[in-house]
């Protein structure tokens, strides 16, 4: 893509606006979080918003002409083609009990495909990128290469989700018919999970019930990396709902048959 570079740097600006907006928050006694789903509980809070304006900010900058779709503020048409696609913070719940499992997630689509995104956390100073030609991590110790772990059975893998219940009561049970064929499985790491797949750590995630802005940029990282991003069908799972993640194509044919028994 011609302008690769300026979309890479202005990605990068956009995650360093929202970890200043949103470090000054986290673990702070001062943080309360707001209820958008009153029947359960979706919290929002001011990082939140001060995150996702932020990177807002950025882009008004930098590319204008970009469209963008972002969970706190929604939609902005734009005229370029291209559409950046944000979830500021990944993970609310993790934030508000001050585990740092949560992220800033930035995907662009070009309308067929997401083809870049970042996975960051701030607190870790962790930064996770895939996609035009990039599949690294940044952080404190320096650069590393994103590569998924491959030649290993559905018996040896790790299996990694969000919710115990993972969405509804069928696809909790699709999702158990899974896990009771792993080594082990792990709950709670939100869109960190996508990241320790990409960095070859873990080896499947699948959740259920995702938006688009839950799912674009983690699924621009684990394709740069060699991993396998789709639906419970096989089919795109751009647009969120049921997604499952894959280091490689024997395990994701293998889970893939269990979701579906």
């Amino acid at each position: 893509m011609q302008d690769a570079a300026t979309i890479i740097r202005t990605a990068h600006l956009m995650a360093d606006a929202a970890r200043n907006a949103i470090l000054p928050w986290f673990r702070n006694d001062a943080l309360s979080a707001d209820n958008k789903r009153p029947a359960d509980f979706d919290p929002v809070t001011q990082a939140d918003r001060d995150a996702e304006r932020a990177m807002r900010a950025v882009l008004a900058a930098h590319r204008p002409d970009d469209a963008i779709l972002g969970e706190e503020y929604g939609a902005t048409p734009g005229t370029s083609g291209l559409t950046w696609i944000l979830d500021p913070i990944d993970g609310t719940r993790a934030f508000l009990c001050g585990a740092a499992s949560w992220g800033v997630l930035i995907g662009l689509s070009d309308g067929r495909d997401v083809i870049y995104g970042l996975i960051d956390q701030p607190y870790t100073r962790e930064r996770f990128e895939g996609g035009l030609g990039q599949a690294q991590l940044t952080w404190s110790g320096g650069e590393r290469a994103l590569r998924v772990r491959g030649g290993l059975e559905l018996a040896q893998a790790t299996l990694m989700t969000t919710f115990p219940e993972v969405g509804t009561a069928a696809e909790g049970a699709a999702f158990r018919r899974v896990a009771d064929r792993v080594r082990l499985t792990r709950y709670g790491l939100d869109c960190y999970a996508y990241a320790l797949l990409a960095l070859g750590q873990v080896d499947l995630v699948i959740e259920a019930g995702l938006q688009s802005y839950d799912i674009a940029g983690p699924m621009a990282v684990v394709q740069a990396a060699g991993g396998i991003v789709t639906d419970w069908q096989g089919g795109p799972a751009a647009q969120g709902g049921q997604v499952i993640a894959a280091a490689s194509a024997p395990l994701h044919r293998a889970a893939l048959d269990l979701l579906n028994d």
